[in-house]
C-alpha cells in the first residue's frame, strides 16, 4: 500500500504542476486564470475622449501604418538608443536598442535546425521598440487638449541642433509647434547610459486670454504579437496600468476593445505602459499630479493607453510646464526599480512571485560573484539542496532501508497474497520495525516543485537572463539546449537514481520507473536549457547523497551483524 500511494502522490504532484502552469500562461497571455473572479469594469470618462485618435479616419492596422509615414524623420543617437521622431507630433516612431541584438528562434539553430532544414536570418539586427512599418503601429505621443492647441497630428519644427549624444553626458532635443494662440515647446533629454527619456513640455499662451489646457502622455499600439516571438513561450503583450490605489493592473486588448478592461482612471500617481516579452514602453508623469488614465480602441486592432493631466489656468504671456519620463527598452528590473514605484512589476512571475523574486535575487547575488548565469544556477541549486538536505537525507535512509527489505516485502507479498488486509498489516509492521517512511521519498520531490516553477517563471521573465551563456554549446539560458545535452544528461541520471532506489515489486509499476526518465526528457527538450540545468544539477546531488547515505546504511548493518 505504501509504493502505490507514493505512486499516487507523484502523479498528482505532476498534474497539479501543470496544471498550475497551464493555468498562469492563459493569465499570463492576457486571458482570465481558471480561479479567476469578474472585477466591476471602470470607464474611461469623456475627457480623456477629447485626445485624439493616432490618425484620422483610422480603418485598420495596415492603412493606419501607411498613415504615419515619417517624410521627414530626426534621428537621435545616444550609447544605448537610436531614436526617431516624426516632426508630425514631434512623435517617436521608432527606437531601436543598438546593444540589444535580436535573437533566432531555437529551431533555427542547433539539432533542430538541421533536422528541421532552418537558418537564421544573417543579419538579424537589434531590437526595435517602437516602430511604424505595415506590420507594425507602435508610438509615443504627447500633445494639448482643451482647446484647438497642438497636439501629436499637428506639425512641429525642430530648434535644436545637436542629436548625437556623442561624447556628452546629456542631449536636449527641442521641438515647438504654435496653433490657437498656444506655443507648446517638447524638450527631450537624453542621458548615457538611460533608456528613459526625460519629456518636458512648456505652455506659453500667446493670446489674449487665459487658458487651461490639459497635457496628455500617450502610447498607441497594434494589438499584434511582437516580430520574432519564440514560439516556446506564450507571454502577455499589452497595456498595463499602476497606481497605488489598486497596484499593478494589466489591460488585455480584447477587454479594451469592448470598454470591459478594469483599472483606476483618477489618481495622482502611478504609471501606464505598455508591454511584452522583455520589454516594456512606459510614461511615467510627476508623482502627485492630479490625472486621469485611459485606455481605448482608436481604429481597428490599435489600441491606445494613456494619462490625462489638467494644467492650472496660464494668463496671457505667461508660461507652464509639464514633466513626465518616458521609458522605452528592457525590462531590466535594477533601472525600472529606480525609474518609478511598481514599474519592476512588469517582470511579471505570475503566482510564484513571492518565491520567484527572491530566487532571482539570490540568481543576480550569486552572479555578481560569478560572472556568469549558468554557473550561478548551479549555485543555487547547491544552496536549495543544502537548505532541504535534513528532510531530503530523512526521505533517502528510508529509500535505502526500503531497498535492503525489498526480498522481506516481496516474501510478505507472497505469503499473504489472497488476504490484502493481512498484508498490509505485515507491510506497516517491517516499516515500523525497520524505521520506514514509506512516502519520505515523495517530500524532497514535492519541496523541489515550486523552486522549479518559480525558476521557470524567472527563466522566462528575466530579460537578464535572456542570451546569457553558460558554456561550450549552452548559449541561451533563457530557450532550449539547442543540441538537447543537457536533457539527454538528465534522462541519464534519472536512470542512475532508479538503480540506486528500491526497485518496485509490481513489474507494472517498475515498467513505468523506467519509462518516466524517457517521458521526463522528451519533456524537457522544449524546456529553457537554465531549467534543465537546474534539474541536471539537483539529480546529480541526489544520486551523490542517495549513494552516500545507501554506503552508510549499509556499513551499520554490517557493523551491527557482527
Amino acid at each position: 500500500m505504501g509504493k502505490e500511494f507514493q505512486r499516487a502522490l507523484l502523479w498528482v504532484i505532476l498534474f497539479t504542476s501543470l496544471f498550475l502552469l497551464w493555468d498562469n500562461y492563459q493569465v499570463y497571455k492576457g486571458g482570465h486564470s481558471f480561479f479567476h473572479t469578474e472585477e466591476a469594469a471602470t470607464q474611461t470618462t469623456d475627457a480623456a475622449s477629447s485626445v485624439p485618435v493616432a490618425a484620422p479616419n483610422a480603418s485598420s492596422v495596415v492603412t493606419e501604418a501607411q498613415a504615419e509615414k515619417v517624410s521627414d524623420p530626426v534621428v537621435v543617437k545616444t550609447d544605448r538608443l537610436q531614436v526617431t521622431f516624426d516632426l508630425v507630433g514631434a512623435r517617436i516612431v521608432r527606437t531601436e536598442m543598438t546593444q540589444i541584438p535580436r535573437q533566432a528562434d531555437w529551431k533555427e539553430v542547433g539539432l533542430a535546425g538541421l533536422v528541421l532544414g532552418r537558418k537564421p536570418s544573417e543579419n538579424l539586427g537589434n531590437v526595435v521598440l517602437f516602430e511604424t512599418t505595415p506590420n507594425r503601429t507602435y508610438l509615443a505621443q504627447t500633445g494639448l487638449v482643451g482647446g484647438a492647441y497642438p497636439n501629436h497630428q499637428d506639425a512641429f519644427k525642430l530648434v535644436s541642433k545637436d542629436t548625437d549624444l556623442g561624447d556628452k553626458d546629456t542631449l536636449d532635443v527641442v521641438f515647438e509647434a504654435e496653433k490657437g494662440g498656444v506655443k507648446v515647446t517638447k524638450t527631450f533629454t537624453f542621458t548615457r547610459g538611460n533608456y528613459g527619456i526625460a519629456v518636458k513640455t512648456d505652455v506659453q499662451n500667446t493670446g489674449s486670454t487665459p487658458v487651461t489646457p490639459s497635457v496628455y502622455y500617450q502610447i498607441t499600439r497594434d494589438g499584434g504579437k511582437p516580430e520574432g516571438e519564440s514560439s516556446m513561450y506564450s507571454t502577455f503583450t499589452g497595456p498595463a496600468v499602476y497606481t497605488d490605489e489598486e497596484n499593478f493592473q494589466k489591460l488585455s486588448f480584447e477587454d479594451v476593445a469592448d470598454k470591459s478592461a478594469s483599472f483606476e482612471t483618477k489618481t495622482d500617481n502611478g504609471w501606464i505602459a505598455m508591454i511584452q516579452h522583455h520589454f516594456v514602453s512606459a510614461w511615467v508623469p510627476t508623482q502627485g499630479e492630479s490625472r486621469e488614465n485611459y485606455a481605448r480602441e482608436v481604429g481597428k486592432g490599435l489600441y491606445a493607453v494613456g494619462t490625462l493631466i489638467p494644467m492650472k489656468e496660464i494668463a496671457p504671456g505667461a508660461t507652464a510646464s509639464d514633466t513626465a519620463m518616458l521609458y522605452s527598452g528592457p525590462q531590466a528590473q535594477e533601472r525600472l526599480e529606480k525609474l518609478a514605484p511598481g514599474l519592476e512589476l512588469v517582470v511579471d512571475y505570475g503566482w510564484l512571485t513571492f518565491l520567484a523574486k527572491p530566487i532571482y535575487w539570490l540568481l543576480s547575488f550569486l552572479y555578481g560573484i560569478v560572472g556568469n548565469w549558468g554557473w550561478s544556477i548551479v549555485l543555487l541549486t547547491c544552496i536549495v539542496k543544502a537548505i532541504l538536505y535534513p528532510i531530503s537525507a530523512a526521505g533517502y535512509r528510508s529509500m535505502a532501508r526500503m531497498k535492503e527489505v525489498t526480498p522481506r516485502m516481496k516474501a510478505l507479498q507472497e505469503k499473504y497474497k489472497d488476504d490484502k488486509q493481512r498484508l498490509n498489516q505485515a507491510m506497516m509492521e517491517l516499516y515500523r520495525t525497520e524505521k520506514i517512511n514509506p512516502v519520505g521519498g515523495c517530500l524532497p520531490i514535492m519541496l523541489q516543485i515550486p523552486v522549479f516553477l518559480a525558476l521557470y517563471w524567472v527563466l522566462q521573465g528575466s530579460v537578464e537572463l535572456r542570451g546569457a551563456d553558460w558554456m561550450l554549446w549552452v548559449q541561451d539560458l533563457a530557450m532550449p539546449d539547442p543540441w538537447f545535452v543537457l536533457p539527454t544528461l538528465m534522462a541519464v541520471t534519472m536512470f542512475l537514481q532508479i538503480f540506486l532506489n528500491p526497485k518496485p515489486t509490481d513489474p507494472t509499476q517498475a515498467r513505468i520507473m523506467y519509462i518516466m526518465p524517457v517521458v521526463f526528457s522528451v519533456m524537457f527538450f522544449v524546456f529553457a536549457a537554465g531549467l534543465v540545468l537546474y534539474w541536471l544539477t539537483n539529480n546529480v546531488l541526489s544520486i551523490l547523497q542517495q549513494w552516500w547515505i545507501n554506503k552508510t546504511i549499509a556499513a551499520e548493518r554490517a557493523a551491527r551483524m557482527k
